[in-house]
């Protein structure tokens, strides 16, 4: 506007030169709104392959009573959504949101040609690459390159000990933040005689003390807790110090100012997930400039005892996302915030002698908030007709994420992904 104005007292040349970097600036991708003000995507990894036909139960297919006489769920305990398929008995804070029109849940959703093996599966989601392809970049990273240029490196949060592969970017973008429960246990400095301020604030956020147990029951009857996948290696000094900023490690006076401004009276279970949503809805409140906040769930590599784990899973996650949803609501920011949840495969459709379930393909996803249109989408695979025992995909997982980019976020899809996928229309 100034160059405008004042482009009458201007040589010709300068005057070309202001015409031109306006049409820069209209056609550039970066995006201007930042989490204060924006949309905010907050992604959710159920690590270790979630059983999804225990999620999302067929109780009505007669070939999924047949294929696990024990772990199947009876069909007069199923929170009902059709007459063929229903959410987990644990489940009814989702049956709850699914009601008053704030979830959406994708049925088959998965990939061609799955790979089987946690690590691999993983960084094709975080990735999204192809099965035959290795991709160095997250999705989330091409998302930052390409639309965050210039933002704050807060522009997005991993909750975590590693940041995850989906935000590996050529330019470093998005900082790590250390799992809240870790501090429940930290022994406090002996030489200052008291605790770090991270260290109190992290109590308090748990509403617990020294003397609990260790964090060990997270992972409790499986053997994934959490997989962040590959990252880049060799990131210069200032790289890493970007990477880490809001570590607890480095005492952020801006992360613990931020979530200190704002107390929810929403109660919070105990637990790890429960813990990373809270701080999230607290950066949330706090008006962190934040497009992409990721946590994680683990413990669902649930090859033996499952239906004792698996129960127990469901709950902490129906329990952890519904005191989020409450909160958000509580601020007025639910139809500012966007969960979507994802594993890196589901489960086998036969249970096994060990009374769990081995590495499978296809698994639902939820999308829930206050912008998304509810129901189901995409048709529940066959139980009858499968691929070397596990469910066919009917949905690319890349066309939940195209969705999300392009109706969401407000970003190129074809870009991020590098090839345009059908939309589906949750948002």
């Amino acid at each position: 506007m100034l160059g405008a104005a004042a482009t009458w007292t201007l040589p010709i040349f300068l005057e070309k030169t202001f015409f031109a970097l306006d049409a820069m600036a209209a056609d550039g991708l970066t995006q201007t709104v930042t989490g204060k003000d924006g949309t905010i995507l907050v992604v959710l990894q159920m690590a270790g392959g979630n059983d999804g036909l225990n999620m999302v139960v067929p109780y009505a297919d007669d070939a999924y009573h047949r294929a696990r006489p024990r772990l199947g769920l009876a069909a007069e305990k199923i929170l009902r959504i059709d007459n063929y398929a229903g959410l987990n008995p644990k489940l009814a804070g989702l049956k709850s949101l699914y009601d008053e029109g704030h979830l959406a849940i994708i049925q088959g959703v998965g990939y061609p040609n799955p790979n089987r093996s946690h690590f691999r599966s993983t960084e094709i989601w975080q990735t999204a690459s192809d099965a035959d392809r290795t991709l160095g970049d997250g999705w989330l990273g091409r998302y930052f390159d390409n639309c965050c240029s210039g933002a704050d490196p807060t522009v997005g949060v991993a909750i975590g000990e590693e940041t995850p592969q989906a935000f590996a970017a050529k330019t470093p973008t998005g900082v790590t933040f250390s799992r809240p429960e870790q501090f429940q246990w930290r022994t406090s400095d002996p030489k200052q005689g008291r605790m770090s301020a991270e260290e109190m604030f992290f109590r308090q956020l748990n509403e617990s003390g020294a003397g609990d147990e260790g964090p060990a029951a997270a992972t409790d009857g499986a053997s994934i807790g959490a997989i962040p996948g590959k990252t880049k290696s060799g990131l210069s000094t200032m790289d890493f110090l970007q990477r880490t900023a809001l570590d607890a490690q480095m005492s952020s006076d801006k992360i613990l100012a931020i979530a200190r401004k704002y107390k929810s009276t929403v109660p919070y279970p105990q637990g790890q997930l429960a813990a990373s949503l809270n701080i999230i809805a607290r950066m949330i409140a706090g008006g962190l400039a934040t497009r992409v906040y990721y946590a994680s769930q683990g413990g669902f590599d649930t090859h033996a005892g499952q239906i004792n784990a698996h129960e127990r899973l469901m709950g902490e996650f129906n329990d952890a996302v519904a005191a989020f949803v409450a909160d958000l609501k509580q601020q007025g920011n639910l139809d500012r915030v966007l969960l979507m949840t994802f594993s890196e495969f589901g489960r086998r459709v036969q249970e096994n002698a060990n009374g769990g379930t081995d590495h499978g393909a296809a698994a639902p996803m939820f999308v829930l908030g206050g912008a998304v249109k509810p129901g189901l989408f995409g048709k529940y695979p066959s139980l009858t007709d499968l691929d070397h025992g596990d469910l066919k995909f009917n949905t690319d997982f890349r066309s939940v994420y195209g969705t999300v980019l392009d109706k969401w976020l407000k970003a190129p899809s074809e870009k991020v992904l590098g090839r345009k996928f059908s939309a589906l229309q949750i948002v």
